[in-house]
């Protein structure tokens, strides 16, 4: 496969899972919710940077290698770069908090994250799902 078949792939994949977090948003599932727009994210900008030809990383917030690659990346995305590595680092921030909960107070996921925590994830992760997506329309 190519780097761009590859991160089209990893796209694909990117909204699939975005897709689950809407539906988990509309259960009221909010801190599953965030998880899975974290995991998309991370997805989509994987396949930014196969799109690049880059090695992708075996880490989940991908931001630096971006911010560190920009000059790969075509102006109109190179332009968001900032933002969208800022998403991935919030967004990484609450991996791990948004399944296990806050372990040294004991507090579960399910009460840490409110309505407009999911809500602000959905509308960050759609950001970088249309770049990437974007990105992927344009010629190398």
């Amino acid at each position: 496969m190519t780097n761009k078949e590859l991160a089209e792939a990893n796209i694909r994949r990117a909204f699939i899972i975005f897709r689950e977090a809407e539906r988990l948003y509309q259960e009221g599932a909010w801190n599953l919710a965030v998880r899975r727009c974290q995991e998309a994210v991370e997805l989509a900008l994987k396949g930014a940077l196969r799109y690049a030809g880059l090695d992708i990383p075996r880490i989940h917030d991908v931001g630096g290698f971006l911010l560190r690659n920009t000059k790969r990346f075509p102006g109109s995305f190179r332009e968001r770069i900032p933002q969208l590595a800022s998403i991935s680092r919030r967004l990484m921030r609450e991996r791990e908090v948004s399944v296990y909960g806050d372990e040294v107070t004991g507090v579960a996921p399910e009460e840490l994250y409110i309505e407009e925590d999911a809500e602000a994830a959905l509308k960050e992760a759609t950001s970088v799902l249309e770049a990437c997506q974007k990105l992927l329309q344009t010629t190398p």
